[in-house]
């Protein structure tokens, strides 16, 4: 007996079932093609936006002054002599060097004083401990502006206006709370069997952080040097308030002098915003690995 009628008879009753299920796929790669092609869309729209700021500072900064917002985005000449007037009249390299001194000695404390006591409020025991990290954490809740006044008359009242170690002192404890919850939530997770087996093998608390938890804390470590490092450099209100003398200015409240009340130099002003930038770039690329790992670091269950 043939089986050629039954197969040919199989295939035409399932020939509809096929062809709709291949509908099916078809319609589904069409909607996730479209709902990438949106996504693209809106993340591209979006990084124009965000770099177009920046595009329009460094571009200002080289033209020529008459003709920043009568002429076209691209300048139809280019010009260094915003960048000569900043090095040889302005004295920006003075600025800097008050920024780049403060920055590095707040940086250096806070980074320190927080890998310490992250580590001592993750894995330590001592009485109090949640009270205390409760209370670090509550005065996160307090805007900065509203401790300006009573900062300032405390550091009067010691004679530290006027000097870089009272802004100094004034940074380290405006960003060691937050610093000190991000590494503490960082030590949190990394694996206590490492260290137990320190303690058994008879090393010191000490050691076993120094030796053990330190080098695995760098994504951490590299996390609160970043956000350290660019609100330390770019903070304004504390750097104009503490500091009166011209010659020991920060960088910020320099650059904010130029921008006068009938006129301002605009050329000037836009190369001083792009000099100003340059370190959050030059410390962001090269530390930009370890600091997407502290970001991710506890996101997957181990």
């Amino acid at each position: 007996m043939s089986t050629e009628p039954v197969k040919t008879a199989y295939l035409d009753s399932a020939t509809p079932v096929v062809r709709t299920s291949a509908r099916r796929v078809d319609r589904y790669l069409a909607q996730r093609y479209a709902g990438r092609s949106t996504g693209y869309a809106i993340l591209i729209g979006l990084t124009v936006l965000s770099i177009f700021p920046l595009v329009w500072m460094v571009l200002t900064s080289l033209r020529e002054r008459h003709s920043v917002f009568g002429g076209p985005l691209f300048p139809e000449r280019f010009t260094l002599d915003a960048y000569q007037f900043m090095f040889n009249e302005f004295h920006i390299v003075d600025y800097f060097g008050n920024s780049i001194l403060v920055t590095a000695v707040t940086v250096f404390a806070v980074v320190t004083l927080a890998t310490l006591t992250g580590y001592a409020f993750a894995h330590l025991e001592f009485w109090g401990k949640e009270i205390i990290f409760l209370f670090l954490l509550g005065t996160l809740m307090v805007p900065p502006t509203v401790l300006l006044l009573p900062l300032f008359l405390q550091l009067r009242d010691f004679g530290l206006i006027d000097k870089q170690l009272g802004l100094i002192l004034a940074y380290i404890g405006g960003g060691l709370a937050f610093s000190v919850f991000l590494m503490r939530s960082f030590f949190k997770t990394l694996p206590t069997e490492l260290i137990d087996a320190g303690r058994v093998d008879g090393a010191s608390e000490f050691g076993i952080f120094w030796r053990i938890m330190l080098p695995l804390a760098r994504p951490g470590i590299a996390t609160v040097l970043i956000f350290q490092f660019s609100g330390t450099w770019n903070e304004f209100i504390y750097a104009a308030t503490l500091i009166h003398t011209p010659e020991m200015r920060n960088l910020q409240p320099a650059i904010f002098s130029m921008v006068g009340r009938y006129s301002t130099n605009w050329p000037a002003l836009t190369a001083a915003l792009t000099l100003s930038v340059l370190p959050i770039i030059v410390v962001y690329i090269f530390m930009q690995r370890q600091f997407v790992a502290g970001l991710t670091a506890g996101a997957v269950k181990q």
